[in-house]
């Protein structure tokens, strides 16, 4: 098996880097909101997830985190 080199590892990396920050952005901003409320209650809870769970932590937030008003 050939090893990968630098640029082939970063062309792999880069489109999962940029989904990652896109939607931890864009679930940073939803949650900021102030009409937004969120499942227990608690936001900074919410936050840290969006922030330290990855790629994951976005998307539960999405799924399962906000509450329609």
């Amino acid at each position: 098996m050939a090893e990968l080199k630098t640029e082939q590892i970063i062309a792999l990396l880069a489109p999962i880097i940029v989904i990652q920050l896109g939607l931890m952005i864009a679930a940073l901003v939803d949650l900021e909101r102030d009409e937004r409320h969120v499942r227990g209650g608690s936001k900074l809870v919410w936050a840290l997830v969006i922030v330290f769970v990855n790629v994951i932590g976005p998307i539960v937030y999405f799924v399962a985190g906000r509450e329609e008003a």
